[in-house]
């Protein structure tokens, strides 16, 4: 019995001791869940409540702290106590601004660099790219939006409840009126917009939209539980964007404005800063503010002919000057490491996407191409921006007519001849439209009538050969003609060819077997005038000019035959093209008619056409837009020289106003800076800008605007390319006008403006 009870005994023991074994096995399975669950309450309770509060076309003057005409206690009070942000960046314009928010990525990235999306257009944000609340909503958020939305809704994959957001509460247009909601996209078409998730919520008119939207916002905060799950909350009031519309108590504040617009457009600002102190308000109410980061920003700068105002910066909004691009922003918190101070830390609106779900402890990596940079660090902490350039915009839609280069321009400015070609591509536009060989037929059947016949029968485009041929007799008479001024004009075309010739003999006398090949019976007139080109030598050079004078008013395609002359008169070989010898001379790495902007340290250049560039002061006289809009324009220093120049550089930092244009003084930032467009413009995307979709009139919806196009339509791959408006469009506004019209319109203005002086 012993053995056998020894052995019951081992057998008990090994089944306890494994059973033990177990036991103590179980017991870190429960520690490690129990600390994951500690995580990711921690997580929780260190993910902080974002909200972010985008105001409309508030320019740098129309906040408190840069003005103190303006009555904004509340946000003075938040900027501060956070972090002033005064080297902060945007858009010129809406859509743009709000794209690179939501997506952290430049707009050539995205496909909208021309323009806005228009009501009727069907465009949006591109449907392979990801958002920041899509990041945010995996990341644990609450997403919610009340406001302006701006970004396209032609479909309802595009609305904003498909793009990351939990609800959304406002408008999908770019401008609605603040009382009745609605939105016009021209004469005719307008409609109702307020919207409510993906349906339209009517029966809200009468309320005022900063108050309605402040109210929702106000609504989310009291039904959300901030200790179960952190909430973002994209505030996007529509003010101060025109109409001027806000209620009589607040403009009576600023009833001694003498100017009309400002002092409304000084009265919304007010009510956008008792939104903000509501907000701020409810977020200490129920329990927010210890743990919320609270974001102000404008989405660009502001509209001086609305009563905006960017002073003492250059330029509006719609323009890549500084009054159009730097915007009012700070950062409140109370988790900021360093509060009560002002940075000069370079950063734009792209950087938000990084920054916020960086804050928010999300994944960032799984967003490919961003173009923001986490500064976090240098608004708390008070560290260096890693941000060191900012590509304002590359529009390849927007080129003015003028395409003089920048090289051209810098040594005409210094008083020297040009050396390289000033014009980069006009002859390549311009010879499908004209024909060489009938206008130089035409051009020597003139030549060969006299001035009789072309006084009584002139052809349609050679009105201009009477005057030349008039002038011809007694210029070369005379020597009182500017020898400079008609090379400097002329030169251009003249030096395109390559090969520079410095006493200008040589093109006029290539231009002699040519013209005999050309047409063998010629005049009197025109056979003696080239005796005397090539005989005597001290008139010689007139002759040259007038006749260059007379094939320039022809057609300028006539000095596309005749550009590739040697000094010694000869034609040059076809290998011997024009862009050789450009590339020779001076070798353009960026098109300078493009309008382009981008900022790099402290250098900010820009090319094409950036806008109008006025310093407007304060609206402080009565008259609108009156004698205030011209205290800083010179007609004489400001038109003459934007005809011509398509390339500026400023050093923002010394010139923050913009007022020394620094590109001639210094070539190599220019080309430098120029490479750097170059660069940029090989990533970008192309731009999609499709015409209006008759189908989106609001006639067809109820009078309200909705998505139009269903889900199966390609629409995307519909329009490739660019669409632009036509000539006709054009005319037919042109004949609309009238005289009758116009003193309608201004009668109802002037009527307007008496109303509102009583206010």
């Amino acid at each position: 019995m012993q053995p056998a009870s020894a052995a019951v005994l081992t057998l008990l023991s090994v089944f306890f001791g494994l059973g033990c074994l177990s036991a103590h096995r179980s017991k870190p399975d429960q520690n490690d869940r129990n600390a994951q669950s500690d995580e990711a309450g921690e997580k929780k309770k260190n993910q902080p409540h974002i909200v972010f509060i985008l105001i409309d076309d508030q320019g740098f003057n129309d906040i408190g702290y840069h003005n103190p005409t303006l009555k904004t206690p509340t946000l003075d009070k938040l900027a501060a106590e956070g972090v002033k942000l005064e080297n902060y960046y945007v858009q010129p314009i809406c859509t743009p601004s709000r794209s690179q928010l939501l997506t952290g990525r430049y707009q050539i990235h995205t496909g909208l660099q021309h323009s806005i999306i228009r009501p009727s257009q069907p465009s949006c944000l591109p449907s392979h790219m990801d958002t920041l609340p899509e990041r945010l909503r995996e990341a644990g958020y609450a997403t919610h939006m009340i406001g302006k939305w701006h970004l396209g809704f032609y479909r309802k994959a595009c609305l904003p409840t498909r793009k990351g957001f939990d609800s959304f509460f406002g408008s999908l247009t770019g401008s609605v009126d603040y009382y009745s909601y609605g939105s016009c996209d021209g004469p005719g078409l307008c409609g109702y917009d307020l919207h409510e998730n993906e349906g339209v919520a009517w029966g809200q008119e009468g309320k005022y939209s900063t108050t309605l939207f402040t109210q929702r916002a106000r609504k989310i905060l009291e039904s959300h539980d901030p200790t179960e799950r952190p909430l973002f909350l994209l505030l996007s009031l529509q003010a101060v964007h025109t109409p001027l519309q806000t209620p009589k108590s607040y403009i009576y504040p600023y009833r001694d404005m003498v100017n009309v617009a400002r002092r409304k457009f000084a009265a919304m600002v007010s009510t956008v800063d008792e939104a903000v102190r509501n907000v701020t308000y409810a977020l200490r109410k129920y329990g927010y503010y210890r743990n919320s980061v609270i974001v102000y920003s404008t989405d660009n700068g502001a509209q001086p002919f609305t009563g905006g105002s960017n002073w003492p910066l250059r330029g509006r909004k719609g323009t890549y000057w500084e009054g159009g691009v730097r915007g009012v922003a700070f950062v409140h918190s109370p988790l900021l490491r360093r509060r009560r101070r002002v940075s000069t830390a370079l950063l734009h609106i792209t950087d938000w996407f990084p920054t916020l779900v960086g804050l928010a402890g999300g994944n960032i990596s799984r967003s490919h191409g961003l173009d923001g940079f986490d500064v976090w660090p240098a608004i708390s902490e008070g560290k260096d921006s890693p941000r060191q350039e900012i590509l304002h915009n590359i529009d390849p839609l927007h080129k003015p007519a003028q395409t003089m280069s920048w090289e051209a321009n810098r040594q005409r400015a210094a008083g020297n001849k040009p050396e390289g070609p000033a014009f980069k591509k006009p002859k390549k536009k311009k010879a499908p439209r004209l024909q060489p060989q009938q206008k130089s037929e035409f051009k020597l059947k003139t030549s060969k009538k006299s001035k009789p016949k072309l006084k009584s029968k002139p052809p349609p485009k050679l009105k201009v050969n009477p005057l030349q041929k008039s002038k011809l007799k007694p210029k070369l008479k005379t020597r009182n003609f500017p020898q400079n001024q008609k090379l400097t004009h002329y030169k251009p075309f003249l030096m395109s060819s390559g090969a520079p010739s410095a006493s200008g003999t040589s093109r006029p006398k290539s231009l002699k077997p040519q013209v005999q090949q050309r047409a063998k019976s010629k005049s009197r007139r025109t056979t003696s005038q080239k005796q005397n080109l090539s005989r005597s030598r001290p008139p010689q050079p007139k002759s040259k000019r007038q006749l260059k004078l007379l094939l320039k008013s022809k057609s300028r395609q006539t000095f596309s035959k005749y550009q590739n002359t040697s000094q010694s008169g000869t034609l040059l070989p076809r290998t011997h093209h024009t862009p050789q010898f450009r590339l020779q001379l001076f070798q353009p790495v960026w098109d300078t008619s493009v309008q382009a902007a981008i900022r790099v340290g402290d250098w900010k250049l820009l090319t094409g056409d950036p806008g109008h560039g006025d310093w407007v002061p304060q609206q402080v006289l009565s008259t609108f837009p009156g004698s205030w809009w011209n205290l800083e324009r010179s007609v004489a220093s400001f038109h003459k020289p934007s005809t011509h120049r398509n390339v500026w550089l400023f050093n923002i930092t010394a010139d923050p106003c913009e007022r020394r244009d620094l590109s001639d003084q210094r070539p190599d930032v220019v080309q430098q800076l120029l490479a750097r467009l170059a660069y940029y413009n090989q990533t970008a995307v192309p731009v999609y800008f499709p015409p209006d979709d008759p189908r989106a009139n609001p006639n067809q919806h109820d009078g309200a605007w909705v998505p139009w196009v269903d889900e199966e339509e390609d629409e995307e791959g519909k329009y490739q390319g660019v669409y632009k408006k036509g000539r006709n469009s054009r005319k037919k506004k042109k004949k609309k006008k009238c005289r009758v019209c116009k003193l309608q319109t201004f009668f109802l203005k002037l009527n307007t403006r008496m109303m509102s002086n009583r206010i």
